[in-house]
């Protein structure tokens, strides 16, 4: 249908000679039709030629008001201006701001290592405390005065309040167990154990306290008895029962909390991680993974991690050392409701500018890195550098001079977006990294084994500074996971929440060696866990321990005769099992040292071996 100019429009109303009628129906609609009008005589809509007569165009519709004349003398107006060219149709914000990204991405060339690189200023390194353990070197600090640090006696007493709440609850539901409360000092015995069994390795829970046998395990036994253990890990627990039940009724609210169950002794771990040491410049963002497969709504599936199934935790490591600075639990998609995404929430969570400091150096993977993660660190005074994916919004795509599949191994490209570099490496493969610290090459160079001629040899390449970098700085997590693997406490148990935490004891006993070495470093891992043990249990390293069935050996009932024809015969008395067990009166020449009775020691009849068994 064709439209008309604004001269032609103007040109019908002067010239309509019929009249306007008022009424109070078209004041009312009044705006509602300067809103239509306005959309039908859209310059973008107005493809009319100066040159079509009014003659030809069809007849406009009746006109209904003076208000309705007003706004088309107004839009005229408006309008005047482009009536005789043609005019594009106004873009959205949204779309113009993406529009001119895209154009700023396309004009973006990349560059070489031969072109020159200015370096952005770089933070000063201002730390908010001294760097390293917060306590005195001079001091001597033993593995259980360190591991308290992080499960101090306060935390130990709300750990047994709950945990003996939870063992009258569940008593009072009709469990078949003796239970007594058990005491601060017995829970640092339990925990000893965990760590006992850590490193010493059996197939099941029970074998720890099996007797009679070459493969018997002594130790446990002088700590407690093997119901005591079961029952105070059956019951053992974080929060207080009845709080957890008015959670529970919250459920499917914004008021329930699902890490409930674990956010009390969770807090205290986490602050006494940021308290007792303070961590150096380099740090490290990563995942970690809690082997589980409880139906939690929070367990998570990572194909690409070598334990699949369990509680994934975002974590920030001291890249030196592997000391876990912080850390989170993820419960889901809402537990970082602030719309910049779950990577980016989950770094700014863990970086607290007051704990902390400016001038920290961040690396991360490419599941966290992005443009404007880098830019909000970088207004935050923390540098940052991680391996970057090519979709992520604002990354320059489609610019000259890339890589390309052909190119030479130890090529280089970069592009510099003010305080962000984006730096391409051929390896093997297409290595693509993003910083605000580094310059995109300064010399550095990286060896690689290349076959050439049917021949292995090593050759030297350059490298970008980021890639440098990122290599000798992005494994703190992945170095706090092997310490925390040497000497795991983790074990099957029947609840998720128990899981969570035997990995607190894991972080604190990690955590408690990594200062123990920075302080003094004259243990290694395995005689620091050896002597914390130890100590928990309240025993000497040093004493061998005594069988409790050591002295309980056969020997002859009585002396030898010096006639070996008389040798089965001299000293037999009646044996005291068959006696009492069976009713029959058997003579036997062996008796028990340890308890001085006359014991069978046959082939087709042991009673030494079942008068034992209770012993």
């Amino acid at each position: 249908m064709a439209r008309f100019s604004g001269k032609d429009a103007l040109q019908m109303i002067l010239d309509s000679e019929e009249e306007f009628t008022f009424s109070s129906e078209e004041d009312c609609n009044s705006d509602e039709e300067r809103q239509h009008f306005q959309e039908r005589i859209d310059p973008a809509e107005d493809t009319s030629s100066e040159n079509v007569s009014a003659s030809s165009s069809p007849s406009p519709a009746p006109r209904r008001g003076a208000r309705r004349c007003r706004s088309v003398l107004s839009a005229i107006e408006n309008h005047t201006e482009c009536d005789n060219e043609h005019v594009q149709a106004p873009v959205p914000k949204r779309a113009k701001s993406n529009q001119q990204a895209s154009n700023r991405q396309s004009t973006l060339a990349w560059k070489t290592e031969t072109d020159v690189d200015m370096v952005p200023q770089t933070v000063q390194f201002c730390p908010a405390r001294e760097i390293g353990p917060q306590l005195s070197s001079v001091d001597s600090h033993s593995p259980m005065s360190l591991f308290k640090q992080f499960f101090s006696e306060s935390a130990v007493s709300t750990l047994c309040h709950n945990t003996n709440a939870q063992a009258a609850k569940a008593t009072a539901k009709g469990c078949k167990y003796k239970w007594t409360d058990v005491s601060i000092s017995e829970m640092y015995r339990y925990i000893g154990l965990l760590f006992y069994m850590a490193m010493v390795k059996v197939s099941s829970i029970s074998d720890y306290w099996r007797q009679s046998s070459v493969f018997s395990v002594p130790f446990p036994a002088t700590v407690m008895s093997r119901d005591r253990y079961r029952t105070i890990s059956w019951n053992v627990h974080m929060s207080h029962p009845d709080a957890d039940m008015d959670n529970d009724r919250k459920r499917g609210t914004a008021e329930h909390d699902r890490l409930f169950r674990v956010k009390p002794l969770m807090d205290t771990i986490r602050h006494a991680c940021k308290a007792i040491y303070h961590p150096k410049r380099n740090l490290a963002v990563d995942e970690r993974m809690v082997a589980c497969k409880a139906h939690t709504g929070m367990t998570q599936y990572m194909k690409a991690k070598p334990t699949r199934w369990g509680f994934k935790l975002f974590v920030l490591a001291d890249s030196s050392n592997g000391y876990t600075v912080d850390f989170s639990v993820y419960t889901g998609k809402n537990s970082f409701p602030t719309g910049h995404g779950l990577s980016y929430d989950a770094v700014t969570s863990l970086l607290d500018c007051k704990v902390l400091g400016s001038g920290y150096h961040v690396y991360m993977d490419n599941f966290y890195t992005s443009p404007k993660l880098l830019k909000d660190l970088f207004a935050m005074k923390f540098g940052a550098c991680g391996t970057y994916r090519d979709n992520r919004k604002d990354c320059p795509r489609n610019a000259a001079n890339s890589l390309s599949k052909k190119s030479a191994r130890g090529s280089i490209r970069w592009v510099r977006d003010g305080p962000l570099v984006f730096v391409k490496w051929m390896d093997t493969r297409e290595v693509s990294v993003c910083s605000t610290i580094h310059p995109a090459y300064s010399g550095d160079t990286a060896q690689r084994r290349v076959k050439t001629q049917d021949t292995w040899r090593t050759k030297t390449f350059p490298c970008p500074a980021p890639v440098t970098a990122y290599n000798k700085h992005m494994g703190g997590v992945d170095l706090s996971d092997q310490l925390i693997q040497y000497y795991t406490a983790q074990h099957k148990t029947m609840k998720w929440y128990r899981k969570i935490f035997l990995h607190f004891l894991d972080i604190a006993s990690t955590n408690s060696f990594i200062v123990h070495k920075e302080l003094h470093g004259n243990l290694s891992h395995k005689e620091f866990m050896e002597q914390l043990i130890t100590e928990l249990c309240g025993v000497s390293q040093k004493t061998a321990l005594k069988r409790t069935n050591s002295d309980h050996v056969p020997v002859p009932g009585a002396e030898l005769a010096s006639d070996d024809r008389d040798a089965a015969t001299v000293g037999r008395r009646n044996c005291v099992h068959c006696t009492a067990v069976r009713g029959k009166r058997q003579l036997t020449p062996w008796k028990c040292q340890a308890c001085n009775v006359h014991l069978c020691l046959q082939l087709n009849r042991n009673c030494f071996q079942e008068w034992h068994k209770d012993v």
